[in-house]
């Protein structure tokens, strides 16, 4: 107790209202009062316990030598639904004198009987903390609802399977307060070593309604046959263990008998949800065709391999140690852990002081770039390193420089929206999928970027091509700021561009818009990397200057006076244009025919997209420009000629681009 801060003993109120319930807290209880030292038991008995027809069971509490501290009686008679609401009412005005005069630290409540609703509400509404047994299971009929309610009034949770842990979590309850522990009823299940059971056999065999058609029926008189009110826990295991079948609704058969392998017949579809061993055989319309008899022929004496999907008989153990951690210094209020949501209307001071901001990243040919960019377009922080050549290390590295920002971001006082993501490449924007890479980058293809950067940091992301992150960076930063219709070109490594048209952007039928190095302008042009010839991409991109610089170089026709070029140098686009500017004729003469390439496609855009503006990005903007103006001139139908040519002002379009995905959409909610 010392672990936790705790200073004196968990009072723990163990609350049990029939014999099935029963039969899975005995075994707690006999944990807890076997450590005096850490816990003080009080019981409390209410429900069917008390009930003359279902056996008075509160007896074999006291044979298993446990003091009852409180009996209630909380059941009207009646074996309809408003009995049910009436118990559960009178259990709800008796209670709260109960658990007042108790005080306990925790209420162990189990399954999902009415009973148990009462008592979860009770202590929920009493500030007592609730250790909810058997939550997250699903059988498939009323009892799922009366289960999940008080699994959302319960504080800590002890599950029995595998899915039921799940599902609890899928309900948003805190991972941290549940211990996935199995059955305690199995700890005692797997532990039983009574083989004298033919004695228990004689000794016994329902519900008032099956007494009662049995002596309609005469049944009762059958030496075959027999009924009775209640058995013995110890007994009923060995009853079980070695019966030729098991018949009936309960969730013992689909739970219990699985231990030993016996054949069970689960009428109707009262646990028709539940998690079951190869040994339960469902017949759901049980009154037609004689299918309880036709499913007796098959189960009858069969051997089914002992199950343990409920548990692995060390339940106990395990749920001691857990209420041994419970801190009472703990806030009670719970917490729900829910997923992220896209909404939030809701504000706090924390939130109103808080930068808005977007994590943005893109993915180059040579370099991968994170930033962390406000609503306003300032980069706040930025991270570069080498793009990897492999896609386990690149995916690799963009989640941990995400998470090394997103850390960041809290000690700048930015509150990241989400990630948006600019990549070379054909992009599915609508499952954040990149379908087929750029040459430039590699492994690339059929890459689900969107499902493992979202899982890692929780956050909403947004990935788009490059050329198109390029046009709504425009748009919300630069001159396309409230153009309708204008088109943007990238001119860099490769030639890429987007187009904005009626203010949104255009992907195309196959997300192929805006491909616009790959105009072709001549057919018989060098070739381009995706294969095609005379594409604007052969001509005018960083890549296509740096093969004509490296001819020039290797003719030594590039370098002029006041140029040098060390061994170890690789000769790139900037020597060409260097050269040009120092009066190199023949590189000169190459950037006007880049030029003019990039003009004549600029010039088929204009004719078949008529935007009001065109907007050149990238490192080779500024030397493209009036080259592109003067062919518009002498090409462009007249109706064309008035279009505007810029250059962009943005020092980082592909980041600012990344960042409006984000401080665009997760707003609009509508990409």
């Amino acid at each position: 107790m010392e672990k936790n801060g705790n200073n004196r003993k968990l009072r723990v109120c163990v609350a049990t209202c029939n014999r099935a319930d029963y039969s899975k807290l005995a075994p707690i209880m006999f944990g807890i009062k076997a450590e005096p030292q850490f816990f003080e038991l009080d019981v409390v008995v209410l429900g069917s316990h008390l009930i003359d027809d279902y056996g008075n069971t509160y007896r074999m509490i006291e044979q298993d030598d446990f003091d009852i501290h409180t009996r209630l009686h909380t059941i009207v008679r009646g074996e309809d639904e408003a009995a049910m609401v009436e118990s559960v009412g009178l259990a709800l005005v008796k209670l709260p004198d109960v658990l007042n005069r108790l005080k306990p630290d925790i209420v162990i409540v189990h399954g999902d009987r009415f009973d148990a609703l009462a008592l979860a509400t009770s202590a929920a509404l009493m500030n007592i903390r609730i250790l909810h047994i058997e939550g997250g299971e699903v059988s498939g009929t009323i009892d799922d609802s009366i289960r999940h309610a008080i699994t959302k009034l319960a504080h800590f949770h002890v599950c029995c399977t595998r899915s039921a842990e799940q599902h609890l979590i899928s309900m948003c309850e805190d991972h941290d307060r549940i211990l996935l522990a199995g059955c305690p009823s199995y700890d005692k299940l797997l532990s039983s070593k009574n083989k004298d059971y033919m004695s228990i056999i004689r000794m016994w065999i329902g519900s008032k309604e099956m007494v009662r058609v049995m002596r309609k029926k005469g049944i009762e008189h059958h030496p075959n046959f027999r009924a009775v009110k209640h058995v013995p826990f110890e007994q009923f295991i060995q009853l079980v263990a070695h019966a030729g079948c098991v018949i009936g609704n309960s969730s013992c058969g689909v739970r219990e008998v699985g231990a030993f392998g016996t054949p069970v017949i689960n009428l109707g579809t009262r646990q028709i949800g539940r998690e079951t061993g190869e040994n339960v055989l469902h017949v759901r319309d049980a009154d037609t065709q004689d299918k309880i008899l036709q499913a007796l022929h098959l189960q009858f004496g069969q051997q089914y391999p002992c199950s343990k999907i409920y548990g692995d008989g060390n339940a106990v153990p395990r749920i001691l140690k857990f209420l041994k951690s419970i801190d009472l210094k703990e806030p009670l209020q719970k917490k729900f852990c829910f997923p992220p949501v896209k909404e939030n209307i809701s504000q706090d001071i924390d939130h109103i002081l808080e930068t808005q901001s977007a994590l943005a990243v893109d993915l180059g040919g040579t370099n991968l770039r994170v930033a962390i960019v406000s609503m306003k377009g300032e980069i706040v922080k930025k991270y570069t390193q080498l793009n990897p050549k492999t896609y386990e290390d690149r995916i690799g590295l963009i989640l941990k420089m995400c998470m090394e920002a997103a850390s960041e971001a809290v000690n700048l006082n930015c509150r990241i929206l989400g990630v948006g993501i600019s990549t070379g490449g054909r992009v599915n924007p609508r499952e954040g999928i990149v379908l087929h890479s750029t040459k430039l980058i590699q492994e690339w293809s059929s890459v689900d970027l969107r499902t493992p950067i979202s899982d890692a940091l929780h956050l909403p992301v947004w990935v788009d091509n490059d050329g198109n992150c390029a046009a709504l960076a425009e748009r919300k930063f630069g001159h396309g700021k409230g153009v309708e219709n204008f088109v943007t070109l990238i001119t860099g490594t490769g030639i890429g561009g987007g187009i904005i048209h009626q203010h949104e952007l255009i992907h195309g039928s196959s997300f192929c818009a805006a491909e616009l190095g790959h105009i072709v302008v001549s057919l018989e042009g060098p070739e381009c990397l995706c294969g095609s010839h005379g594409c604007i991409e052969a001509y005018a991109s960083g890549i296509a200057l740096q093969r004509e610089a490296k001819k020039l170089h290797d003719e030594d026709l590039l370098l002029v006076g006041g140029m040098s070029v060390k061994t170890e140098e690789t000769i790139s686009a900037v020597h060409l244009i260097q050269a040009a500017k120092l009066g190199n004729a023949k590189a000169d003469s190459i950037l006007r025919t880049a030029g003019t390439a990039l003009g004549l496609g600029v010039v088929n855009i204009l004719h078949t997209m008529n935007p009001s503006l065109v907007i050149l990005s990238g490192v080779l903007a500024g030397h493209y420009v009036n080259i592109v103006k003067d062919v518009i001139r002498r090409q462009a139908l007249f109706s064309a000629e008035t279009v505007d040519v810029v250059v962009s002002n943005l020092a980082d379009p592909a980041l600012l681009g990344a960042a409006s995905l984000v401080l665009d959409y997760s707003t609009r909610r509508i990409y």
